[in-house]
């Protein structure tokens, strides 16, 4: 598949991913929007955690097959680390997550300043437009190293899925499952402290509409995953991994 169709790929969906990740904690978290009202019908954490999943699984069998569906610098990392992505297209692919998350920012953003009084409530809180942050800006109060060490565990976790799940050992078709749902169980687990991230192109996108003081915090939601996709990459290819010259292995003789 040429470079330049898997570029579109994961710009579009990097913007699927964030307009519906984001999309949903900025519009649906909490509705109706007035926080007085104690008969709220708004989705909430879990229903937040839920869309972020959704993304990639929904995504994950459209492009899948075109570019791989990363959709997260992280995740491209940790597959170039596991010798599963030629380090030449890290960053055209880098490129494409970035501007797909941004301009899905720019859509959310104008949606919701189409609302009467809606850029007022999307940028009150600690994390204005869902972006991520520690410290003040985490929504559990949580100190940076708690938030570094929970980005790079939970992204360590994810990329293992991710490489576990795409094994040519593994069950074939069944890949975007496991790691659509492992990315909502990130979320119900990280959403108190960070706001979850564990995707630099997420990071990033939000921030750049939340503000200086955000945008200041974003470069822990690059390196944290970045090392936690470093980790498991290095770990699956050089324990997990069977060498191609024995693709007859099965489990129990890797084992």
């Amino acid at each position: 598949m040429p470079l330049a169709k898997r570029f579109i790929a994961e710009l579009i969906g990097t913007f699927w991913l964030v307009f519906g990740g984001c999309g949903s904690a900025v519009l649906a978290a909490v509705f109706p929007y007035d926080p007085n009202n104690p008969n709220t019908l708004g989705i909430a954490l879990v229903g937040v955690s839920l869309a972020f999943g959704l993304t990639v699984l929904t995504m994950a069998y459209a492009i899948g097959h075109i570019s791989g569906c990363h959709l997260n610098p992280a995740v491209s990392f940790g597959l170039w680390i596991a010798k599963r992505f030629p380090g030449s297209e890290l960053l055209p692919y880098i490129i494409a997550q970035v501007i797909g998350g941004i301009l899905a920012m720019g859509v959310i953003y104008l949606i919701v300043a189409g609302r009467e009084g809606g850029l007022e409530a999307a940028y009150a809180g600690t994390n204005p437009m869902a972006a991520n942050g520690f410290g003040p800006h985490s929504p559990g109060g949580f100190s940076l190293a708690s938030c570094f060490i929970i980005e790079l565990v939970l992204t360590f976790i994810f990329v293992l899925v991710i490489l576990g799940a795409t094994d040519r050992r593994a069950p074939q078709g069944f890949a975007p499952v496991p790691i659509g749902l492992c990315l909502t169980l990130i979320h119900l687990i990280s959403i108190p402290v960070t706001n979850t991230s564990v995707n630099p192109a997420r990071s990033l996108a939000p921030a750049i509409f939340a503000g200086p003081a955000l945008f200041s915090q974003v470069w822990l939601f690059w390196v944290a995953p970045i090392l936690g996709a470093i980790v498991a990459g290095y770990l699956y290819y050089n324990v997990f991994e069977v060498p191609a010259s024995n693709p007859d292995h099965t489990l129990e003789e890797v084992r």
